[in-house]
């Protein structure tokens, strides 16, 4: 259960904390950067923190996706070491989709664990008729408000992604 995590969009004087909290998940800056990138190529249409007094422990970001419809891409995820499997991820994406939901996004894309994933409704045959140079079984797409429009075309994620791990 989260507790006292409060849920909201990320603010620019959240940055700082956001950019350390990625370096620490992933153990390397790939991740932080992807993020600063987004931001300042416009393709970050928001991030989602979680904060327990103040101090931010949990990120989402989604960011635009190059679709036949509009449509997001979800990560990068993730959650201070400390409050791991305390429902924060868990709380943070929910927020997050809702939010996708009520701004009117059709789909949401994320290249992860469907196990985890697919407790939110993410699935992997969603997207399997989209060509991307990310498809495989951990690429899954979530329909928002209605099915999908298009079932098949072209999808990538914002050109930013590109560069992670260059």
């Amino acid at each position: 259960m989260t507790g006292s995590a409060t849920l909201r969009a990320e603010t620019p004087q959240d940055h700082s904390a956001i950019r350390g909290l990625l370096v620490a998940a992933f153990d390397r800056y790939g991740e932080a950067e992807l993020v600063e990138a987004l931001r300042n190529e416009g393709d970050l249409v928001f991030g989602g923190v979680a904060a327990v007094n103040g101090v931010i422990v949990g990120y989402a970001a989604l960011s635009r996706m190059n679709a036949p419809f509009p449509a997001l891409g979800l990560g990068p995820v993730a959650v201070a070491a400390a409050y791991r499997g305390k429902g924060i991820a868990n709380a943070l994406l929910h927020w997050s989709l809702a939010r996708a939901q009520e701004d009117r996004w059709r789909a949401i894309f994320v290249l992860g664990d469907s196990a985890f994933y697919g407790r939110f409704g993410f699935r992997p045959e969603l997207a399997a008729g989209f060509g991307t140079p990310y498809a495989g079984p951990h690429f899954m797409a979530l329909a928002l408000n209605g099915a999908l429009p298009a079932k098949e075309g072209t999808v990538d994620y914002a050109p930013a992604f590109g560069r992670l791990g260059a």
